[in-house]
């Protein structure tokens, strides 16, 4: 007995029997399962990575908060010491009081009637008649011319201004919070900031002059201004307005 195979033939086959198989469409018709299954595959793969995605980024977040961060904090303090004084302010305006002089009138012993010229006034004094009357001097107010004080900051001064305890990098490291958004992201670098001390010390118009992001710049501005009161700058032994710069460096390790 003899085992027969039955062939069955495929559509395609069926279709193009007796016909040119060289022909475009028999060869589409034949690759087209394997082409959809290609197409499912890649499809199911994308689909799996944008779903893997979210808990792989949590994951590596959870395992970057746990690493410690050291904070490199940077200051330059320029020594001004062989530099030129700035000229010295102008001397401050005298008060300007103006008075009026008074003169006394004079009386004569003479019969006859006198006259005296006081300014446009004509006065007669007659011997033995009524004391004259003399109308009382009008006296200007005193004028006072009041300086006024220049606010513009300096650059250099004789004595630059200095922190409390002299070490103003180690206040940065104690109060700076390094932003967790910045950390995730893995940004550092070095903030520049500017700002003005007043002649009480205070810090005032904290500016960022180079940053390098949001978070950092916003960081380094508000430790700067939670910082206590400096020793105000001198210029020929008075305070003065002085504007400072200080560089911050975030650094993640």
């Amino acid at each position: 007995m003899t085992n027969e195979k039955q062939y069955i033939e495929s559509l395609e086959e069926m279709v193009f029997k007796n016909r040119n198989k060289e022909y475009g469409s028999y060869q589409l018709r034949r690759k087209y399962k394997k082409y959809v299954l290609i197409s499912m595959a890649i499809g199911l793969f994308l689909l799996g990575a944008v779903i893997a995605y979210p808990l792989v980024k949590s994951l590596l977040a959870k395992e970057n908060f746990g690493k410690k961060t050291q904070v490199e904090v940077s200051v330059d303090l320029k020594k001004m010491e062989n530099a030129p004084p700035p000229p010295p302010p102008p001397p401050p305006a005298e008060k300007i009081v103006e008075q009026v002089k008074f003169v006394a009138p004079k009386v004569t012993t003479d019969t006859t009637q006198v006259t005296k010229d006081f300014g446009k006034q004509s006065v007669l004094v007659e011997v033995g008649g009524p004391p004259p009357t003399i109308e009382p001097v009008k006296v200007e107010p005193v004028i006072e011319v009041k300086k006024e004080v220049d606010e513009t900051p300096f650059m250099i001064v004789e004595e630059m201004p200095s922190f409390p305890d002299g070490d103003v990098a180690t206040y940065l490291a104690k109060n700076i919070k390094y932003p967790v958004v910045a950390q995730e992201n893995g940004i550092q670098g070095r903030v520049i900031c500017q700002f003005v001390i007043n002649r009480d010390g205070s810090i005032v118009d904290v500016q960022v002059v180079r940053g390098v992001d949001q978070s950092l710049d916003r960081e380094a501005v508000r430790v700067i201004q939670s910082m206590p009161r400096w020793t105000p700058g001198k210029q020929r032994g008075q305070a003065v307005r002085v504007k400072y710069t200080l560089p911050v460096n975030f650094k993640l390790q």
